[in-house]
Order: C-alpha cells, then structure tokens, then sequence
C-alpha cells in the first residue's frame, strides 16, 4: 500500500474488481489490454499482467496455454497463431515480444521476394514453448520455433530463436547459453 499513490490505489482497485468481473480465473489485469481471439486462450489460472498488454491469437481453437501464477509486464506482446506454451510461474519483463509466427519464408524454396509487401508475404508458424519456473527479462524477442526448457533466465535485450535446456542462463541477438545451474554445485557455472 505505501507504495502507491492515491490514484494508483483507486486505479488498482478499478482494474481489481473488473478482472474479477471479466477474468475470474487471473490474479490482477491492469488495463489497457488488447485481446484479439481471446477463445484461443487456455490456462491462465492467477495471471498478473501490465499495461498495454497486446495478445494476438488465431480465435477458432487453443493456440495459448498460460501456465499458472504467471506475470506479463507492461506492453507484453504475444502472437499465437499456431501454438505458445508458457508453463507455470513464468515472469516476463516489460516490452516482450514472443510469437509463433513470422511474415515470410526467407531460407528454403520458395523463399518470399522483398518485391512482395510484408502484410502479404504467406505466414509461417512454429511452435513455441517456454517452460516452468522461467524468466525472461526487458525487451526480449522470442521468436517462432523456440523451445525454452525450465528454470531458464533469458537476459534483457536478448533475440532467442531455437532450443535450450533446462537452467540456462541465455543472453544475446543471436541468444546463446552462457550460464547452466548446477545442482551439484549449487551455483550457476560458465559454459565453455
């Protein structure tokens, strides 16, 4: 409570009751949000998000499973048009962006001309999944095709794309393992 202003705690409380109205299943949405598709979410059991949050999903099945007691910062941006996975208790910094979907095919055949408009290039999905226990810092891209395994701590700034293993440390554009727990040890140790 002494951390808030006085119109913060009244904004707070307005944002409280209206999730319970809205979204009985979260912890606390504070608005704006912008929800496109929202009968594609699963999950989301004691949700806290930011403001400003922006989650795009296809609408006619489940692309979006939201593990449990998970937190979104401010300006979240989620595109799910295929299938995102976030497990349980998975903190995200403000101004994420993590999508399972990319405009244009830019290796392979048929790779899409720079001639041809972005808006109009065909969609290519991949899934994406981020596991339990993970956290991922301020401005991070996760983009599609991405597998984060648990207990992960991906580091501000970083552009992630592909496979990690449970308790990483990933930082970096491209993003790379730095770090890996050790439990024997009990500490985090450099990856030579």
């Amino acid at each position: 409570m002494d951390n808030y202003s006085i119109s913060e705690f009244f904004s707070n409380m307005f944002y409280f009751l209206r999730t319970k109205l809205f979204y009985r299943k979260c912890r606390f949405i504070r608005f704006p949000i912008y929800i496109r598709g929202k009968k594609s979410i699963s999950g989301g059991t004691g949700l806290t998000t930011g403001r400003f949050c922006r989650i795009e999903l296809d609408g006619h099945k489940k692309t979006l499973f939201i593990g449990k007691n998970c937190e979104f910062g401010d300006m979240t941006h989620l595109v799910a048009l295929k299938s995102v996975h976030i497990g349980d208790n998975v903190l995200i910094a403000s101004k994420c962006f993590i999508s399972d979907t990319d405009h244009g095919k830019y290796s392979g055949d048929e790779c899409s001309s720079p001639e041809e408009a972005p808006k109009e290039r065909i969609l290519i999905s991949q899934d994406v999944s981020i596991g339990n226990n993970v956290w991922i810092g301020e401005n991070v891209v996760i983009l599609s095709g991405t597998n984060i395994g648990n207990g992960c701590v991906i580091g501000a700034n970083s552009v992630v794309r592909g496979n990690f293993d449970d308790n990483e440390i990933i930082v970096g554009s491209p993003a790379h393992s730095v770090k890996k727990y050790s439990y024997d040890e009990k500490k985090w140790k450099k990856i030579v």
